[in-house]
């Protein structure tokens, strides 16, 4: 708050004032009343109402700059009427009372969303794991009956519903991970296993070296990472799929190429953007743009880095980046 602003806000006040001081001035002289006396009293009302004036203004001034300073400093803005005292002048205590009981509405509505927002994500688990049932016996039946025609397609259904579940775990993936030591040969070998009658039924080609290594992660998030990366090679007509790890002394790093039709360079930076197609997605209806955008919020949950490089036509190759840390050195 400047000076100049509080002056100019309050400039009606001092009109009232002056109008008010000549209206006594007419009656002073009205009654003849000495000129010094006058002049004395002049000065006595106007140094008061100069030291009431500042003193007003710097008690304004020192609160709503603190204000404005506690809340350039706060990441979530709302926790402000946490940082605030009570001031001392009566339109600064109504201001505080309003902050403070708009940030208990806002903390109450906050409570309300998670207490909805968590009952509706058990309820999705519990309807994940319900739904896996049928599908898991319509397998068994098809296996049974030597029926191999809908293998594939309850096969896909199966990967949705996984999708589903790590969808709506990805949001407290903190709570349902353990970081140990993960041989990245062992994860890729059972997604692979996992995956061999559609891998076999599309000739794919699998290729992998250097994959003898560990990594600091959670084996089941990342066999869903890279099972995601996997199906995105069938969907988008790869007929070979090339895994390299790369062991540095800060990082490892799992490189996931394969040959499919690849990805058009203005659609690379957006691509593990929320539900984004791009030109892919237009040709290929079974896009949901989905896959990418889990992959993406699961590493960063682990505390990967993922990167995607690619050339229309020839490659898209997925990178996964495992940081090294003396804390988790691996043995």
């Amino acid at each position: 708050m400047k000076l100049t602003e509080f002056i100019r806000d309050r400039l009606i006040a001092y009109l009232i004032y002056t109008t008010i001081w000549a209206l006594v001035l007419v009656f002073l002289f009205a009654f003849h009343v000495p000129v010094e006396a006058i002049i004395i009293a002049s000065v006595l009302i106007m140094l008061g109402v100069i030291a009431a004036e500042m003193w007003a203004f710097l008690r304004k001034r020192r609160f709503y700059e603190k204000l404005m300073s506690d809340l350039s400093q706060l990441d979530k803005k709302y926790l402000l009427s946490e940082m605030l005292d009570e001031p001392e002048f009566l339109d600064g205590r109504i201001l505080h009372n309003a902050i403070c009981e708009a940030d208990k509405s806002m903390c109450e509505h906050i409570a309300e969303y998670r207490r909805e927002n968590k009952n509706f994500r058990e309820y999705i688990e519990l309807w994940v794991h319900e739904i896996k049932l049928p599908v898991a016996g319509l397998q068994l039946m098809c296996h049974n009956d030597g029926n191999t025609r809908y293998n594939e397609q309850l096969r896909r259904i199966d990967d949705y519903i996984e999708n589903v579940l790590y969808y709506a775990r990805s949001e407290s993936a903190e709570k349902d991970y353990i970081i140990k030591p993960v041989s990245l040969k062992r994860v890729f070998s059972e997604v692979a296993v996992r995956n061999r009658e559609e891998l076999q039924a599309h000739g794919m080609n699998l290729k992998t070296s250097e994959l003898d290594t560990d990594v600091m992660t959670d084996g089941k998030w990342l066999s869903f990472i890279i099972g995601q990366l996997m199906s995105n090679s069938l969907k988008y007509d790869a007929t070979e799929i090339i895994v390299k790890g790369e062991d540095f002394p800060d990082r490892t790093v799992l490189h996931f190429r394969d040959n499919g039709i690849g990805i058009p360079e203005s659609d690379l930076p957006f691509i593990f953007d929320k539900t984004f197609t791009g030109e892919n997605g237009r040709t290929h209806k079974k896009s949901t743009g989905m896959g990418l955008y889990i992959v993406k919020k699961l590493c960063d949950r682990l505390g990967h880095t993922v990167e995607a490089s690619s050339v229309q036509g020839e490659f898209t190759e997925i990178s996964i980046i495992f940081g090294k840390n003396e804390l988790y050195k691996i043995e």
